[in-house]
């Protein structure tokens, strides 16, 4: 199913998706990397506060209206004529991506609320490891959107 008015709006529909894109990416990157430092830190000190406080902001603020306008203007290329061809198979790969990297941002949620609890049980070596994953999906995404294998 496809939407023909959506063609006109192709161009900015499509630069919208990039834009939010990088956005959620940059949070996506950054947020680990903030988990990392936080193990660092004592329980209720000024510095874990700090960190409880940029978390929050970088989620609520960044992360997660970056994800929804990454969605919306995705379904919205996804709806538009021509832009999918539907019997190749590469989008099948990046959707399933794209799923997993929507998972890793509920559990990078989930993550930040265990610091805010002062509940994490995951150490530095985790966050380094589990920073790792965002990328390895975004270069898939990268390569089935530009060479279409």
């Amino acid at each position: 199913m496809t939407i023909q008015a959506l063609s006109s709006l192709y161009p900015w529909t499509k630069a919208f998706h990039v834009i939010s894109l990088i956005a959620w990416m940059s949070g996506t990157f950054y947020l680990p990397r903030l988990f990392v430092y936080h193990c660092d830190t004592a329980r209720g000190s000024a510095e874990s506060e700090r960190f409880k406080v940029m978390e929050y902001r970088l989620m609520k603020q960044i992360i997660n209206p970056a994800m929804i306008a990454t969605w919306t203007f995705g379904i919205m290329l996804a709806l538009t004529p021509g832009v999918i061809n539907w019997s190749a198979g590469w989008w099948h790969v990046k959707l399933l991506c794209v799923i997993l990297l929507a998972g890793f941002h509920g559990a990078t949620s989930r993550w930040r609320k265990d610091f805010l609890r002062d509940a994490n049980t995951r150490s530095q070596q985790f966050y380094r490891i589990a920073n790792e994953v965002p990328t390895v999906l975004m270069v898939v995404i990268v390569i089935m959107v530009i060479v279409r294998p």
